[in-house]
Parts: C-alpha cells; sequence; structure tokens
C-alpha cells in the first residue's frame, strides 16, 4: 500500500487563517505550512477536507481515481462536503473512478446533504453512494477491510478505522482524545496481529492531554502505545506517527526532532510517503 500524508495540520492549519502570533507569521517567512488532515491510502482516502484543492494541485494527486471515503466525523476541517457538487457533468472529465463511495456517520452524512442540496446536480449525485456506518462494524469493499472504531472528540459518534488491506494493517486514531475503553474491548477481540502504521493524534505536541480532552498529545500518545502493545498490535516493524498539528503547539522542526527521539515516532509532514 502507498500511504500519503496530504495534511497534517489541525483545524486552523498552520499558519493558522487569522492568527498574528510570532509562530505563524514565522512559518509564512520561512515555510512550514501544514494543511489540514487528509491521508490517502491508495484510492481511499481517510477524510476530505477544505484543502483538497491544493493537495491535489501541490503533491500530485490524482482525486479522479478516489474510489472511496472514509469519514471520521462531521466537522469541516475533516469533511467539506461542498467540493462533491464538482465531481462530475462538466467540472470533471475522464476520471479514473467514476464512481464515489462514502463511508460517514449519520451526522456526516447530514453534513453530506445540507452541504450538497442547492447545488448537487442529479447526474453527479447518481455516482455518490452514502453509506451510513456506526462504531464497530465491519466493512468490506475494493479489496478493503475496515473496522471503524470509537473515538473521543466533540461530535456525534466520531470513528477512528482499523484499516487491512493486501495483509497489510493500518490503524487511524485521530481526531481523538484518550481511546475510549470499548475500542480497546473491540480491538482485542480482533486478531492479535501486529499493524504496519499507526496515525496518532497529536496535536497538543508536549503539552498535557487533560482528562476528557478530545485530542492528544505526546503524553497520551505513549499511553495508548503501551495499550496497543499489550493487545499485540506493535511489533519489530511497526511504524508510528505523529500528525494533526496545532499552531498552539508550535511544532517547529527542533520540537518534533526531539519528539521522534524521545518518543521513537515518527513526526508527519505535507507530503510525506510511505510505502507498506
Amino acid at each position: 500500500m502507498k500511504v500519503v500524508y496530504l495534511g497534517t495540520g489541525a483545524a486552523e492549519g498552520i499558519p493558522a487563517l487569522f492568527c498574528n502570533c510570532e509562530y505563524c507569521n514565522r512559518v509564512r517567512a520561512e515555510g512550514g505550512v501544514r494543511s489540514r488532515s487528509q491521508l490517502l491510502i491508495d484510492e481511499l482516502s481517510v477524510d476530505f477536507p477544505p484543502d483538497g484543492f491544493y493537495h491535489a494541485l501541490r503533491y500530485g494527486a490524482d482525486f479522479s481515481a478516489i474510489r472511496y471515503i472514509l469519514v471520521s466525523h462531521s466537522h469541516m476541517d475533516h469533511f467539506y462536503a461542498h467540493d462533491f457538487v464538482l465531481r462530475g457533468y462538466k467540472y470533471a472529465a475522464d476520471m479514473r473512478s467514476p464512481l464515489l463511495d462514502l463511508y460517514l456517520n449519520e451526522e456526516s452524512a447530514e453534513v453530506f446533504y445540507e452541504s450538497t442540496r442547492r447545488e448537487l446536480r442529479e447526474d453527479i449525485a447518481k455516482t455518490i453512494a452514502v453509506h451510513k456506518v456506526k462504531s464497530f462494524e465491519k466493512l468490506r469493499f475494493g479489496g478493503f477491510t475496515v473496522h471503524t472504531l470509537k473515538a473521543q472528540h466533540s461530535s456525534r459518534d466520531p470513528l477512528l478505522f482499523l484499516i487491512e488491506k493486501d495483509g497489510k494493517r493500518i490503524l487511524h486514531l485521530h481526531d481523538t482524545g484518550a481511546i475510549p475503553e470499548e475500542t480497546y474491548a473491540y480491538l482485542a477481540a480482533l486478531e492479535k496481529k501486529p499493524c504496519d502504521l499507526i496515525t496518532l493524534d497529536c496535536t497538543f505536541l508536549w503539552d498535557e492531554t487533560k482528562a476528557g480532552a478530545r485530542h492528544m498529545g505526546l503524553d497520551e500518545n505513549a499511553r495508548v502505545l503501551r495499550r496497543l502493545g499489550e493487545l499485540g498490535y506493535i511489533g519489530e516493524g511497526t511504524q508510528k506517527v505523529i500528525t494533526h498539528f496545532s499552531h498552539n503547539s508550535r511544532p517547529t522542526q527542533e520540537s518534533l526532532k526531539r519528539a521522534e527521539c524521545e518518543y521513537g515516532v515518527i513526526a508527519a509532514y505535507d507530503g510525506m510517503t510511505l510505502e507498506l
């Protein structure tokens, strides 16, 4: 599997859209931009942010080839449904995948219909299948097997994903705070097989993850990895990636290098590609 981290920033992006702090101004001047979160796994996209146009342009991603989209939750930075009105008609020709399947919870489905009802042409709507899913379901499509997991976040039934294809296993853990016990219990009941890749929400970076938080920092990442190790989901070859950084955590190159050394993780950056 080819995995591309198209966007590695939190909701506000880096530099934050309306921010005038010293860190954001330094990024504007020196680089280090982080767009909103999107992960591309072969023909599957995890989330679809408002930065999709930029991602396709900047990293050469062929969005016409995206066949499936997993939506973690309804927040705008992870699901910008307005763009789907452009997926066909005179706006898009010679698409490699004319059909698109969306797998999303009920709240995200509501956002899709609200966002597209004014402009979505009937001929485009016929090419988009909306599949409503809940936590703790097993999905099969196009060679993928996906288990939907429960997140701790400020939306209705936010989802995490265990994604399997061609014998490879990816555990996608953001947006979320501390992983709910129900999710650990569900994972414990599945086959004990190490993941090839674990992607961790690290919005807070070095800041403390407080009880009930809807995101994680390195301290909570370490606790999650310890639990996953006990469950048999981490092996010698497991790559552990931190991402979804906020401008408030100031993810400088020096800060991220320190995190990599001290926690044994990889700090993602926009456009980072892994071959599993």
